[in-house]
């Protein structure tokens, strides 16, 4: 059968969406083995770096909620141009960043771009493609997310010891020139007849509510930041967050209706999400940290024993949507959550005479069972949600996921720094005990959520848990 016109631009759409995804979902990851290389060239602790990751996961978080409103607005091609524009100009700065505040505000540039990559290009591909062919169509967009995360730490550990950590940013470029290239010919110019009000006082409430707790958390790493500025922080963003709230109350079409909370199991699902994934997010950051500051391996090294946990989470896949049905989206969440948290808090039995072959097989069972979890509790946020609400839904949980690796990554470097001026004040004095401190302490953050889990319905016996939910949500 002869390929149609209009069937070969779907096509090239579909690889010019998802290259623009890889992009995203590597350089969320792909910095986390070059930190104390970047520590190092900036004069700074590899302890303190954190802030290079919270930046471009805040920016995300920040500018997932008003991207399905700027591309309706403004047109799906243009917003798309500019994404791609953000994150070239960004990483072409985070390469030549003189500081690390420089690096940090790079990044932050690089993550508004990065925030509009993936929504913008599902909003076109939606708008592309027949409803009986969008799922298959975002299955395939949804490959190069997955592969991402997969290459980043190994990547970026290889950039590093054969190259320079700046080649970590600059390899985007010619990327990104050619994306940019790609979507003025490829990409539709789809924007909506008539666009909605959008609810900029309650955007800006949240959007600030989101920066000041994450930067609260991220200067109690910072020791050099006074604890009354962390403490105004924290109170200013609860207010923020308690004045959003009191305002979507009564305002007749807030960014996010709270009409999502009525919902049992999304509202289960959301606050679930935002803390069980405050531990799992800090360890792409603390794991590699750990093995090169305290183990003495290279950043190459350490990014090649991060590949058990993608593989582990690869092969566990197949399983997670038999699972569910069987024994139900409550006892897998309660269960898994615990086992979830009692692997991070392990995390303190690495050493030096731990065997090599433990530690790829602990990494292993690690990305396996996180990946059960990531999973599981996708799939039950979106499970029960009505039409008129999925789409706010999805965004909300979208920015949740950023959110809560910023918060992650915040906490663990708060603790990391807090436990290390505490177990090893002395300059020479080894880290070790502090990394202990932090793994076990994030683990059982980590399992406590699982009570939140608990507040889901009981399930109605084998084979009928509470809902049901496509298998692509568990895929």
């Amino acid at each position: 059968m002869a390929i149609t016109k209009t069937e070969n631009s779907q096509g090239m759409l579909l690889w010019l969406v998802a290259i623009g995804f890889f992009m995203q979902t590597l350089d969320a990851t792909i910095i986390n083995t070059a930190l104390p290389a970047m520590a190092q060239s900036l004069g700074e602790s590899p302890l303190r770096m954190q802030s290079v990751i919270i930046a471009y996961a805040l920016a995300m978080a920040t500018l997932i909620p008003a991207s399905g409103w700027i591309a309706d607005r403004f047109g799906t091609r243009r917003v798309y141009l500019a994404a791609l524009a953000l994150f070239t100009i960004g990483s072409l700065l985070c390469a030549y960043a003189p500081s690390l505040s420089w690096l940090t505000a790079a990044r932050a540039l690089q993550g508004a771009g990065g925030a509009m990559l993936l929504p913008v290009g599902r909003l076109a591909v939606l708008r592309a493609f027949p409803r009986e062919k969008f799922l298959p169509a975002m299955a395939f967009v949804a490959v190069p997310g997955l592969i991402g995360p997969l290459l980043g730490p190994t990547l970026g550990g290889w950039l590093v010891e054969y190259a320079s950590w700046h080649w970590i940013f600059l390899i985007n470029i010619p990327i990104g020139l050619i994306g940019g290239g790609a979507a003025m010919a490829l990409m539709p110019d789809f924007r909506a007849d008539t666009v909605e009000r959008f609810d900029f006082a309650g955007y800006g409430l949240l959007a600030a509510s989101m920066v000041m707790i994450s930067l609260a958390l991220d200067g109690m790493a910072d020791m050099r930041m006074r604890q009354a500025i962390v403490l105004l922080l924290i109170m200013f963003g609860l207010v923020c967050l308690t004045a959003y709230w009191l305002r979507a109350v009564r305002h007749p079409a807030p960014l996010f209706p709270l009409d999502l909370f009525k919902v049992n199991s999304f509202s289960v699902g959301a606050i679930g999400n935002l803390f069980a994934r405050i531990g799992t997010s800090s360890m792409p950051f603390m794991i590699p940290l750990l093995l090169q500051v305290n183990l003495g391996y290279s950043a190459f090294h350490a990014g090649m024993m991060m590949i058990p946990v993608a593989v582990g989470g690869m092969l566990v896949k197949r399983i997670a949507a038999p699972l569910v049905k069987i024994a139900g989206y409550r006892k897998v969440l309660i269960a898994n959550t615990v086992l979830v948290g009692a692997l991070i808090a392990s995390f303190a039995l690495f050493s030096d005479t731990m065997p090599l072959w433990l530690r790829l097989l602990q990494l292993g069972f690690f990305g396996a069972i996180n990946s059960l979890q990531f999973s599981a509790m996708n799939a039950v946020t979106l499970k029960d949600l009505p039409a008129p609400l999925a789409s706010s839904g999805n965004s909300l949980h979208s920015m949740v996921q950023m959110l809560s690796m910023s918060l992650g990554v915040a906490a663990a470097g708060g603790m990391l720094a807090t436990f290390t001026g505490l177990l090893a004040p002395a300059p020479t004095g080894s880290a070790l005990p502090a990394f202990q401190a932090t793994f076990i302490c994030v683990g059982l953050i980590t399992a406590c959520s699982a009570w939140i889990f608990w507040q889901l319905p009981p399930d109605n016996g084998p084979g009928k848990p509470s809902g049901t939910a496509p298998d692509a949500e568990l895929a």
